[in-house]
C-alpha cells in the first residue's frame, strides 16, 4: 500500500477509536464512500469521427449514435450558417427527435477561407447567433492551418482574435474555447505557442478544449498542464493512441493512455463535458465509437 494511503487509513482508525460504535460506524462508511470508484454521468461525441456519414445521412446517422447510448454531441459540420446542410431550425428538431443534445461545436478563425464564410473572421456575430439557438454552451476554435501558426506573432494574433471572439461570444451566453494538436506544443523562437494563447487571452474569456491524445504525441503532461492552469479546460477530446512507433489513433481504452489518471484531474482541469473523437479509424468508423463507448460506460477512476 502506497504510504499516502496507509496514513490515511490509519488516521481514520485513530480518530474512529474515540467515537461510540453507531458513531464510529457511521463515520467509517461515509469514509469508504468517498473511497469508490466513481464512473461516468454521460458520454458524448464528436461528429467529426463519423464527417462522412453525417454528409450523407445525418438524420440517420445521429439516430445510431443516440442507439449506442450517446447523450451528446459536439458539432463539426457548420457552414454558410447550416449544420451538415440541414436549417438551424430543422437540426434542432432532428436532435430533439433523436434524444441527443449539441452542447459544443467547432469552428475555424477564416484566415485564408472565402470572403463572407463563417467564422472567427467573418460574419461571427452570426456564428454565436446561431449556436445560442442550438443551444450550445461553448464555441471552439478547432484548428490552425499551417500557414496561420508559422511565427510566434501568428500566435500573438490568434491570442488577440481569440480574446475578441470570447467577449462576442459571451454576449450570447457562450464560451469561447481553442481546441490543440501537437505543433502548438512545438517551440518557435524557443516559445511555445501554446503558452501564448494559455498567458496572452483573458482567462474567462477563453478556455480550452484539451485533446489529450494530441498532447500524448507532443510529449506533453495532460495532468500537469490542469494543474497548472486550474479551471481552463472545461472541454476534453478522448482518443487513444496505439503503442506502435506510429502512434496511430485508437479507440478508448485500447491504447497507452491513462484515462484514470486523466479523469482523476478532470475536476482540478474543469471539465464538464468530454467527447470521443478519432480522426482516422481502421475499421468502420459506427464500430470505433461503438468500441469507445463500451469502453467508457463501465470505466471507472
Amino acid at each position: 500500500m502506497e504510504r499516502r494511503l496507509f496514513f490515511k487509513h490509519a488516521l481514520t482508525v485513530s480518530a474512529l477509536a474515540g467515537l461510540s460504535k453507531l458513531e464510529a460506524g457511521n463515520s467509517l462508511m461515509q469514509f469508504l464512500d468517498t473511497e469508490k470508484p466513481r464512473m461516468l454521468s454521460g458520454i458524448g461525441l464528436q461528429l467529426y469521427t463519423i464527417r462522412d456519414a453525417m454528409a450523407e445521412q445525418p438524420v440517420a446517422t445521429l439516430r445510431a449514435v443516440s442507439a449506442l447510448g450517446y447523450q451528446y454531441v459536439e458539432c463539426a459540420g457548420y457552414q454558410n450558417g447550416k449544420f451538415y446542410g440541414q436549417t438551424k431550425e430543422n437540426f434542432k428538431a432532428i436532435l430533439r427527435d433523436t434524444n441527443l443534445t449539441m452542447p459544443s461545436g467547432h469552428t475555424m478563425t477564416g484566415n485564408g477561407l472565402p470572403e463572407g464564410a463563417y467564422s472567427m473572421q467573418h460574419k461571427w456575430e452570426q456564428v454565436c447567433e446561431d449556436a445560442a439557438y442550438m443551444g450550445m454552451k461553448y464555441i471552439v476554435c478547432a484548428y490552425f492551418f499551417e500557414g496561420e501558426r508559422k511565427t510566434v506573432d501568428d500566435y500573438k494574433k490568434h491570442a488577440e482574435l481569440m480574446n475578441r471572439c470570447g467577449e462576442v461570444a459571451r454576449k450570447y451566453g457562450l464560451q469561447f474555447c481553442h481546441h490543440n494538436h501537437d505543433f502548438e506544443f512545438q517551440a518557435i523562437d524557443g516559445i511555445v505557442p501554446y503558452d501564448i494563447l494559455l498567458n496572452e487571452t483573458d482567462s474567462k474569456l477563453v478556455k480550452f478544449e484539451i485533446d489529450h491524445y494530441w498532447t500524448k504525441k507532443a510529449g506533453v503532461d495532460s495532468i500537469g498542464l490542469m494543474k497548472k492552469y486550474p479551471g481552463r479546460f472545461p472541454l476534453f477530446h478522448i482518443k487513444d493512441m496505439e503503442k506502435g512507433p506510429e502512434k496511430s489513433f485508437a479507440e478508448v481504452g485500447s491504447g497507452v493512455i491513462n484515462w484514470k489518471k486523466i479523469f482523476q484531474a478532470a475536476e482540478k482541469g474543469g471539465m464538464e463535458f468530454f467527447f470521443v473523437e478519432q480522426d482516422m479509424c481502421k475499421r468502420d468508423p459506427m464500430d470505433s465509437i461503438k468500441m469507445s463507448y463500451q469502453f467508457l460506460k463501465t470505466f471507472t477512476y
